[in-house]
């Protein structure tokens, strides 16, 4: 259960750099509190999506990971993030994610972030 925790709120913190960072990926709300949430929640969203559709996509994709050596994965990272996009849009939340080329630099970015997140943060269940 603490490991869920500590990657939900490393995924919640790459993605509010992401935010930051990037104009065309917004998040908004009336106040801090519930810009907070609504990160947190989108934070759930893109976890359960990367645990339920990343796997999926992968192996359909496999071919192409081993022609472009993993080069691909820039482009699953995206298609992740703007289905993350879309499923926060029809939970109503108020995250959104503007264009495919938005969604790579986005990914790459929320990559990054994560991964030096969960070297920082504890992983010990």
């Amino acid at each position: 259960m603490k490991n869920f925790v500590v990657k939900t709120i490393a995924n919640a913190g790459a993605l509010a750099v992401a935010v930051w960072l990037l104009d065309k990926i917004t998040l908004t709300g009336d106040s801090t509190t519930k810009k907070v949430w609504t990160l947190i929640l989108v934070a759930l969203v893109f976890g359960l999506v990367n645990f339920l559709v990343k796997p999926i996509v992968k192996i359909l994709t496999f071919p192409l990971f081993i022609l472009t050596l993993g080069l691909i994965t820039l482009v699953v990272n995206a298609l992740m993030l703007l289905l993350t996009s879309w499923v926060c849009d029809k939970l109503d939340l108020s995250f959104h994610v503007e264009g495919f080329w938005t969604a790579v630099l986005g990914g790459l970015i929320i990559s990054i972030v994560s991964w030096a997140l969960n070297m920082v943060l504890p992983d010990t269940d």
